[in-house]
């Protein structure tokens, strides 16, 4: 596909079941001046994802190829109020933009759950087009916590259905992450990700994500939350 490349770094378990890096998640505001920011300042155009039904939330796609950059507002405030993570997105945004969190994907799930003692939720969204996605997922609840640690998902779609092959009008040729730089303690990442060669940069301060770096061509473009 479009965008993929040989030697994305990517993990693997005992147990033989892959894993790497899936999405980040960039909290805004406002969807629309946030997608609009992304298309002039990097070049990178956005689709409509869809809805969290029952969550309050909504988002737009950045596909990169084999990754993507889910960008997510709040779409209904009292839906979102009634819902744990919606609630976490409202309260953690506390009305600006700022990185949200971090996905890594597998195909091993039940082997990463079982792992760290974890449950695993099914999610789902519909598509503009009405194309339903289904995914499993497990640590969303830790990563709300402490927004330095990835959660998990294991896909259950087709690969073309996959939000980072989608098509979108890019200025740019995103080629996918070339890194995501992390604050938090690098020993506890450790622990919670496993053996991993992943694309990862382990930086003092507050938890979360500080910046991402997306291949464009040749060049890089960086990533981060409007001041």
């Amino acid at each position: 596909m479009e965008g993929e490349r040989d030697d994305v770094p990517r993990g693997v378990l005992a147990s033989g079941a892959m894993f790497e890096l899936d999405h980040v998640i960039l909290g805004v505001v406002d969807l629309p001046a946030a997608s609009a920011r992304l298309r002039t300042d990097l070049g990178l155009a956005s689709v409509e994802g869809g809805r969290h039904v029952g969550v309050g939330t909504g988002n737009r796609i950045v596909p990169l190829g084999r990754n993507y950059v889910e960008v997510l507002a709040v779409a209904d405030p009292e839906e979102a109020r009634a819902h744990p993570f919606g609630r976490w997105v409202l309260d953690y945004l506390g009305g600006r933009e700022r990185f949200l969190g971090w996905c890594l994907r597998t195909d091993g799930l039940d082997v990463i759950a079982k792992r760290l003692g974890l449950e695993i939720e099914a999610w789902s969204r519909e598509r503009p087009d009405g194309a339903v996605l289904r995914w499993r997922m497990a640590g969303l609840d830790v990563a709300m916590k402490d927004p330095s640690l990835p959660f998990f998902m294991e896909w259950e779609i087709e690969d073309d259905l996959y939000p980072g092959r989608t098509r979108a009008a890019h200025a740019a040729e995103p080629k996918g992450f070339a890194w995501v730089e992390v604050a938090g303690d690098a020993e506890r990442l450790a622990a919670w990700i496993g053996p991993a060669d992943l694309p990862m940069r382990v930086v003092e301060g507050d938890p979360g994500i500080r910046a991402a770096g997306i291949r464009l061509g040749v060049s890089e473009a960086v990533l981060r939350p409007a001041p």
